[in-house]
């Protein structure tokens, strides 16, 4: 019997798999697997985007994922808002300037180019962030002269992303912090 290169190679293959035995991936190994698939390159330094709304600023989710936590600041018309985020020492509310306390290592503040947000029972946390990995608190810091401002606080100063989506049934503004620096 003849055997071609190519059928030697896949008895050997398969010979080789039936006879090295199979690691089973532990915790450690699982955890580099998720490092290495949550390589990003967002950075942490100031974006900017867009153009002012009249869309009314619906409410804020969030939700986390494998590689970072985001937020999502709904509005009520077919383009989403503009925006500026940036890290900054001391969210501050607009028009008065008032420090406004955000929890974490690091504060993002994000402006959204639209000119109210709906009325909220609990302005000191727009949404419950209790056991993120990287999300602390979502605080409001007010609307005035066409913006509306969130302090996000977060566990330290890492990457960030930010997108928005248009939809004639309502745009929305997305924010994603990554978990760890890649």
């Amino acid at each position: 019997m003849r055997f071609t290169p190519v059928r030697t190679a896949v008895a050997l293959a398969a010979a080789t798999l039936i006879a090295t035995p199979v690691a089973i991936a532990g915790t450690a190994d699982r955890a580099q697997a998720a490092t290495s698939t949550c390589a990003v390159q967002w950075g942490s330094l100031e974006k900017r985007g867009g153009t002012y709304t009249t869309a009314e600023f619906n409410r804020v989710r969030t939700g986390q994922h494998a590689c970072y936590d985001r937020i999502v600041i709904d509005v009520s018309g077919p383009k989403a808002p503009g925006y500026i985020v940036k890290y900054v020492d001391q969210v501050r509310e607009d028009g008065s300037g008032k420090v406004v306390p955000v929890r974490g290592g690091a504060k993002l503040q994000i402006v959204a180019m639209t000119p109210t947000m709906k009325p909220v029972a609990n302005k000191t946390e727009l949404a419950d962030v209790t056991g993120y990995r990287t999300f602390r608190q979502v605080a409001y810091a007010g609307s005035f002269e066409g913006q509306t401002t969130i302090g996000l606080g977060v566990r330290a100063r890492l990457p960030f992303k930010v997108w928005t989506v248009n939809s004639s049934t309502g745009s929305k503004l997305v924010v994603d912090v990554a978990h760890t620096w890649s």
